[in-house]
């Protein structure tokens, strides 16, 4: 009896047979292929959004220029054209009117008031062009935000990567949606176009550089580097 009863024992703990096993890591194979196609999927569509941003918000300044003859953050007239614009009472900060956009290096992803990269964003909102919130003077002019959680920006009284001295709009994105940004709407290099990138850093919203970029490849994926800032001429 105590014999038979070890032998049904054993026979209650056996394990999972081969073919059980292989089904299980087949299914496991499955759910992981989902998931990484899933996170692939995500990413493409942040980086589609980030490509139709920059042409939107390309074309909501071209647009403003042509309607009111002046560069959004530069408008002379912005104030008497939006009296009660901010937080429904107050009116919008003119520009200087130099046709200059005053905005540094530095300024581009700042925002506020102190600058007219700052100002385009409210000017761009209080003509409808560009959505955002007008409630107070700091939302007015917070720079827009990418899909990526990181910052749009405006500059232009020092030359970012060697485009000159003309409007710029810049973005903070990771290196392959920086590439894919460049391939899609210029040249996929760096250092030439209409569309430059810096090198890459640690942080995000970094301040463009003056000097154009070389033929070194930024748009590769670093952990340690992450972002890349990206500039175009308007």
């Amino acid at each position: 009896m105590k014999s038979k009863s070890l032998r049904s024992s054993r026979k209650g703990q056996a394990g999972f047979t081969l073919v059980e096993i292989a089904i299980v890591l087949v299914i496991i194979g499955l759910l992981l292929g989902g998931v990484l196609k899933g996170q692939e999927l995500i990413e493409q569509s942040k980086i589609k959004r980030a490509v139709n941003d920059f042409n939107n918000i390309s074309a909501a300044f071209s647009t403003y220029q042509d309607r009111y003859k002046a560069l959004p953050g530069d408008d002379l007239n912005a104030a008497t054209r939006w009296t009660t614009i901010i937080g429904g009472a107050n009116p919008a900060t003119s520009g200087n009117g130099d046709n200059i956009m005053t905005a540094t290096l530095a300024q581009v992803f700042t925002g506020g008031v102190g600058n007219e990269g700052g100002l385009a964003w409210q000017h761009l909102r209080a003509s409808g062009l560009v959505s955002g919130d007008m409630g107070t003077a700091v939302t007015s002019t917070t720079p827009e935000q990418t899909p990526f959680n990181s910052s749009y920006g405006f500059g232009v009284s020092a030359t970012a990567f060697a485009l000159g001295i003309a409007p710029t709009f810049c973005a903070s994105l990771p290196p392959k949606a920086a590439e894919q940004l460049d391939r899609q709407l210029d040249d996929g290099r760096p250092g030439t176009g209409k569309i430059r990138a810096g090198v890459a850093t640690a942080v995000k919203n970094t301040a463009p550089v003056a000097g154009a970029q070389g033929a070194a490849a930024v748009y590769v994926d670093d952990a340690a580097l992450p972002w890349v800032t990206v500039c175009k001429q308007l």
